[in-house]
């Protein structure tokens, strides 16, 4: 399991960018921490959660991704690495 802190906060919308989608924190009805807009590349985060519920809701989207380590640089695919058998 990853701290939670800011800087892996940060980290993981890197990743994000990476691949090609933005990461926007607003405001709304949510039954989960985040969301993907559907057939968009953004990724909408409940603003009014806490630092904890916006890592783990972000990890668990990208999840459901499937990574090509030569679009990530290495410390990228290393940390990637790191949150998927971080359960």
């Amino acid at each position: 399991m990853i701290s939670i802190t800011q800087y892996n906060l940060d980290k993981i919308e890197d990743l994000f960018e990476t691949i090609g989608y933005k990461v926007r924190y607003e405001k709304g009805n949510f039954k989960t921490g985040a969301c993907v807009l559907q057939n968009t590349k953004v990724v909408v985060v409940n603003k009014f959660s806490n630092l904890e519920v916006k890592i783990n809701s972000l990890i668990q989207l990208l999840r459901e991704f499937e990574l090509d380590k030569a679009v990530l640089e290495e410390k990228q695919w290393l940390f990637y690495k790191s949150l998927m058998k971080g359960d």
